[in-house]
């Protein structure tokens, strides 16, 4: 899993972009969450400077309160975040047809939006959307958008007002 685009500077970003790796991960190996959150915080959270530190597979700079608070809402809420991505997909595509990147950044996204009111809705939009847009192409990103704007309106209605 690969990214084109690194996020300089910005923590919060980089945790997240740390959670859709870990997510992946897990998916992709059958770990556990907490288990790669682990290896995570050991070998790639601050491993390697600047930009190269990204193409080793290292994550500079990540909030890890954030990352760890991403990924255990992932963890113990999957069924239910997974029933919110399912419910604003088209009837011609499954959870299962997603790229299972796009299904990392969906399932983060879902995990945040159900865990409170904070952040805004409008932040986990565009947090995600830049972090598919690091690791998919434009057409995947325009699809991820639509479906967090979704699952946004419809988990935090009143974010959004009567004209949303």
């Amino acid at each position: 899993m690969s990214q084109r685009h690194k996020p300089a500077g910005r923590p919060r970003t980089g945790a997240r972009v740390a959670a859709v790796q870990a997510l992946f991960q897990s998916e992709q190996t059958g770990e556990s969450a907490e288990t790669v959150a682990d290896q995570f915080i050991r070998h790639r959270i601050g491993a390697g400077e600047g930009a190269e530190g990204f193409d080793e597979g290292g994550i500079p700079l990540a909030h890890i309160p954030l990352f760890e608070a991403i990924l255990r809402a992932a963890a113990t809420g999957a069924e239910a975040g997974d029933a919110e991505i399912r419910a604003h997909l088209s009837k011609d595509w499954t959870l299962e047809r997603l790229d299972p990147v796009l299904r990392a950044v969906l399932r983060a996204a879902a995990a945040e939006l159900l865990a409170g009111a904070e952040p805004p809705a409008r932040v986990v939009i565009n947090e995600y959307l830049d972090v598919a847009r690091g690791f998919l192409d434009e057409d995947t990103a325009r699809f991820a958008n639509g479906v967090l704007d979704a699952m946004a309106h419809t988990l935090r209605p009143q974010e959004f007002g009567a004209a949303g």
